[in-house]
This record gives C-alpha cells, sequence and structure tokens, in this order.
C-alpha cells in the first residue's frame, strides 16, 4: 500500500484560473491543466525569490518534493507558451490553510 500523501499549503486560490493565447495562433483546443501546487510553487520560487528549501516548507513538503512540481509546473508553462495552447489552472493536491492556523503556526494568537 502506498504512502498517503501529505497536502501541500497554498496561500489561496489564483485570481485568474485561464490563460487564452490569441485566437488566431491557439493551436486547437486541447487545454494542458497546471494544479495549484504548481502555481505556488512558480510564485514562491521564481515571483517571490525564494529558495527551494524555504519554499518548500512554506508548501509543507520536503526540498525534493518541491523541485519536482517546480520543474513541471514549468515545464507545462513552457509547452503553453511555446505551442500557443490554453493553460487552466485546477485541481491538485493541496491545502489553504485558514489565517487561524497560519497565525498559530507562526506563535501569534488571536481571533484572526
Amino acid at each position: 500500500m502506498p504512502r498517503p500523501q501529505k497536502p501541500r499549503f497554498v496561500d489561496g486560490p489564483p485570481l485568474i484560473n485561464r490563460f487564452n493565447p490569441h485566437p488566431l495562433h491557439s493551436k486547437g483546443t486541447e487545454a494542458l491543466f497546471l494544479p495549484l501546487e504548481g502555481l505556488e510553487a512558480i510564485r514562491l520560487s521564481d515571483y517571490e525569490g525564494l529558495s527551494q528549501e524555504a519554499a518548500a516548507q512554506r508548501m509543507n513538503v520536503s526540498r525534493q518534493t518541491f523541485g519536482r512540481i517546480l520543474t513541471q509546473a514549468r515545464k507545462t508553462v513552457a509547452e503553453t507558451l511555446v505551442d500557443g495552447r490554453v493553460l487552466r489552472i485546477e485541481g491538485g493536491h493541496f491545502e489553504m490553510p485558514s489565517r487561524c492556523h497560519r497565525r498559530r503556526r507562526r506563535g501569534r494568537g488571536g481571533p484572526f
């Protein structure tokens, strides 16, 4: 029996969940899917500039797992850009910690 997968922490839902190329340059209608944990890995590593170790801690995964998530996410994004395909951001195995949960983890109390 395989080991159960730990949920990956994602700070929140994406602002948008789909990218479309210009209709004249689109290759077919088959969309590629980027799981939310893949978007979170790109956000933490490339957008926020965190090291893989720090980003892995924020997502509650090992550094090796974070590296695999990031590599697959970058490959998916590159494929959509090069091939002019639709990118849909959805699915995955993740958990969005509540505000109270995050504050308690950092050692702060309070109602929020």
